[in-house]
């Protein structure tokens, strides 16, 4: 069964188009060889300038943990603000 995972990524202020830009890099060049990785699309919120939400496709539900734990191994640190790590945003299907 296919699932979306969404994920809100809170930037350092003023740093969001950077993370924006290095999570294009990371699905461009390690989202084509993942396992059951369908896509995704990269979101900015309005009316927080600081915060990038990444809707991503998964062939199922054990194909987006496993990886999601890799990709979060990746994240650039510089970008994120003190103490905050992507966290999976509740979803109603």
């Amino acid at each position: 069964m296919a699932i979306k995972v969404i994920v809100q990524l809170q930037a350092k202020p003023g740093k969001r188009a950077e993370l924006k830009n290095l999570l294009e890099s990371v699905v461009a060049k390690y989202g084509p060889g993942q396992p059951g990785f369908l896509g995704s699309t990269r979101y900015e919120v309005l009316d927080n300038p600081d915060i990038v939400v990444e809707i991503a496709d998964w062939e199922s539900a054990i194909r987006a943990t496993t990886d999601l734990a890799a990709i979060r191994a990746s994240e650039d640190a510089s970008l994120r603000s003190p103490g905050k790590r992507a966290k999976p945003a509740p979803c109603v299907s």
